[in-house]
């Protein structure tokens, strides 16, 4: 289903985040994880945000999610504000999130039930079982979540988040936790489901690994470190799609943007960790 159309200031300013910061209480005291963080995001795009571990960007994923509420600021989604949680947004986790309890198929037709109200069962059917031909997983759809690897796990949540018809895809470092070569398969499948035509356009994705910034990307959001972490760099990846990664690493653009984010990481937003004496 193609999306429906939307105004010219939906497409260029289709997912704001204004002023936006968070704070939380702790036994010592307020402690404020980002500040003053400014990002619109057109719909369609791809943006990949990055940084040391407890810089904020999975707290400003969570808060896009509805997951958090900001302290200050505000999210909006198509010109409403985001206050909650709600089905325009479909979010994948690294731990994959499946009820143990549940097969593969079952696991993708529970949250396109509850979600996807107007359908007919033979509908909803249809749905799941497109999305896991689509990710390779028919063949293990009565298999439990014990049964399979870690990355067939996460191409269930993968296409559970597709499944249910987001406008908007949040990935959470869905690829941290899995081997380099089952990671890139998995990068490639993502693409490739991107490219169908469905509701799913627009992504946001925190990662910690730059190589699948830049392959994933349309730009790269380097935070600041915490904590009142911000928005310290904006990388335009201007690398043209369909993307291949025995290509695009001898690309002269490739090269500068990793050679940049490395920079940034390393030396303008590095960690100083005192070294006992």
């Amino acid at each position: 289903m193609k999306p429906k159309p939307i105004s010219p200031i939906h497409s260029t300013q289709y997912l704001q985040i204004k002023d936006a910061t968070i704070s939380f209480d702790t036994p010592r005291g307020k402690y404020t994880a980002v500040k003053n963080f400014n990002l619109t995001i057109k719909r369609g795009e791809t943006i990949s945000i990055i940084g040391h571990s407890g810089c904020g960007k999975s707290t400003i994923l969570n808060a896009i999610g509805g997951l958090v509420k900001l302290t200050q600021g505000e999210v909006i989604l198509g010109g409403v504000t985001v206050d909650a949680p709600g089905p325009d947004r479909g979010i994948v986790f690294q731990n994959y999130s499946l009820l143990p309890w549940l097969s593969v198929y079952a696991n993708i037709y529970e949250a396109v039930d509850s979600v996807l109200t107007g359908k007919t069962k033979a509908e909803k059917a249809a749905i799941v079982e497109s999305f896991l031909k689509k990710v390779n997983l028919w063949e293990h759809r009565d298999k439990k979540p014990a049964q399979i690897s870690g990355g067939m796990k996460q191409r269930v949540a993968i296409a559970r988040a597709f499944a249910i018809q987001p406008e908007v895809l949040l990935l959470d470092e869905p690829f941290g936790a899995l081997d380099a070569l089952t990671k890139s398969s998995l990068h490639e499948e993502l693409v490739t489901l991107l490219s169908l035509d469905n509701q799913t356009d627009t992504v946001v994705i925190v990662t910690h690994d730059i190589e699948e910034a830049i392959f994933l990307s349309d730009r790269i959001v380097v935070m600041t470190n915490g904590p009142e972490a911000t928005i310290g760099e904006i990388i335009d990846v201007p690398i043209p799609r369909p993307r291949d990664k025995r290509e695009i690493i001898h690309l002269r653009e490739y090269v500068e943007i990793h050679d940049r984010l490395l920079y940034l990481l390393m030396d303008a937003f590095a960690v100083h960790r005192k070294v006992a004496a």
